[in-house]
């Protein structure tokens, strides 16, 4: 008995030794099924802010809107500086129109010459408004954007296109109007000199044309020597003022054959418009032509299926009533 004991005994001994040494790792804390947890390969990204989904910047979806704001803007900005511009130049218009006046009616040498410096001075600077307003006016037509955009720059530059012409007419009218009257006050000059003068003779004096050799004889023989070298002076003067007025006419009528053609290019691009629109339109119609005309088709296919339909009842109808007297003929 003490020897199954002992054999007992060695049994429980060897297996604890073949237990201890087969036994599988024990589980750690953080694994699962005893095995080692692999690592997410996306569980970083996922925790990673940069990988996030970023809000859509609020201001994105204004931007365009803000952009077109702006250019309106600044294009009302140049037509409300243009308009100020021409209010200017028919300012000046009316500064040289005094001038001219007083200039007829100096006697004074030096205040005549300090009317003639101030009447140039204000001619120059009326020239350089002119040309600076052509070119901001054609600025202003090459600008672009969307249908309803263009539209309305066409509007508005068409409206201060129209002022600056007719600031340039009045300014011819003015420049032709005094041109006028310092020919007639150089006719009355050479009278006081010449008064049996020659209608010719007259028109010599004042177109320039030869007009200073006759002057000339006639101021010799004229009893009044003082006077008439006045007037011969005076004469000189006004073919000097005669021919700055003739320059600013031919160039106010350049500036206005300019802007004509500006005009009648706008015009055609306007009508180009309006043949496209005209197209648009014949086409519209044309295609509502034929859409009313595929709802009538459509419309008497659908009533003719229901006609169908109807008919096809009716016999069925009548196929039942006949099957039906064909059968209680039979049971009788």
């Amino acid at each position: 008995m003490a020897r199954d004991r002992l054999a007992a005994m060695r049994a429980q001994q060897t297996a604890g030794d073949y237990s201890s040494n087969n036994s599988y790792p024990t589980q750690r804390s953080g694994h699962d099924g005893g095995y080692p947890r692999r690592q997410n390969p996306y569980a970083q990204q996922d925790e990673n802010p940069s990988y996030e989904m970023s809000d859509v910047n609020p201001s994105t979806a204004h931007l365009t809107t803000s952009m077109v704001a702006d250019t309106m803007a600044a294009f009302y900005d140049e037509i409300s500086s243009i308009q100020e511009s021409i209010k200017l130049f028919n300012d000046n218009i009316s500064r040289i129109s005094d001038l001219h006046a007083r200039s007829l009616n100096n006697t004074d040498d030096a205040t005549a010459m300090r009317n003639t410096e101030q009447l140039e001075e204000l001619v120059n600077e009326t020239s350089a408004l002119s040309s600076t307003l052509k070119r901001r006016i054609k600025g202003l037509e090459r600008q672009g954007g969307s249908a309803r955009e263009a539209q309305i720059k066409r509007q508005q530059t068409a409206l201060v296109k129209s002022k600056f012409v007719e600031a340039i007419q009045n300014y011819q009218q003015v420049e032709q109007q005094y041109r006028q009257k310092y020919k007639q006050r150089m006719e009355r000059q050479f009278k006081i000199v010449k008064p049996d003068a020659t209608p010719e003779e007259v028109r010599a004096v004042v177109e320039d044309n030869q007009g200073g050799q006759i002057f000339s004889q006639a101021l010799m023989n004229s009893n009044r020597y003082g006077e008439s070298r006045a007037a011969y002076r005076e004469v000189q003067e006004r073919h000097e003022d005669i021919k700055r007025i003739e320059r600013t006419i031919a160039e106010l009528a350049q500036l206005f054959n300019d802007m004509s053609i500006m005009v009648e290019q706008q015009d055609e691009a306007i009508d180009n418009i309006q043949a496209q629109a005209m197209e648009v339109e014949k086409d519209v119609e044309t295609g509502l032509g034929y859409t009313e005309k595929a709802v009538g088709s459509a419309r008497a296919a659908r009533r003719k299926r229901w006609i169908c339909f109807i008919i096809f009842l009716i016999v069925l109808a009548i196929v039942g009533i006949v099957v039906g007297i064909q059968v209680a003929n039979h049971k009788k």
